[in-house]
């Protein structure tokens, strides 16, 4: 069973960092595009970033400039740093996988074969 795990999330003040993880049980992320996805109240799942098997990077013209993904294959786990977080960064973050890397971006979740359990990131005062 593909199974993925986030972890990271919190309540942060804006202008703060946070990093959050996705590990995958049982597989090889080496092997998938991970994909870093969010989801606030009442709006649509929308795509934040994305690192190909390959480990090129896209972002989100939301996220450019503050948001970094990365991947260490060792401890297989990719990591989203965010920093100078905003409220409006605040959502359910998920990390999945595509194992067919079609089309990277415009990230999209339809690509994307596994999914995991969500991590909240709140960002307030």
């Amino acid at each position: 069973q593909v199974l993925l795990v986030e972890s990271g999330g919190g309540l942060v003040q804006p202008g703060g960092s946070l990093r959050l993880s996705c590990t995958g049980s049982d597989f090889d992320l080496s092997y998938y595009a991970i994909g870093w996805f969010r989801q606030a109240p009442g709006k649509e799942r929308e795509g934040v970033s994305c690192i190909s098997s390959s480990d090129v990077t896209f972002y989100a013209d939301s996220v450019k400039g503050r948001v970094t993904i990365s991947r260490d294959s060792a401890k297989n786990t990719v990591y989203l740093q965010m920093n100078s977080l905003k409220p409006e960064d605040t959502g359910v973050y998920y990390c999945a996988a595509d194992a067919h890397e079609e089309r990277l971006w415009p990230i999209s979740r339809y690509e994307y074969d596994y999914w995991g359990q969500g991590t909240q990131v709140t960002v307030s005062s």
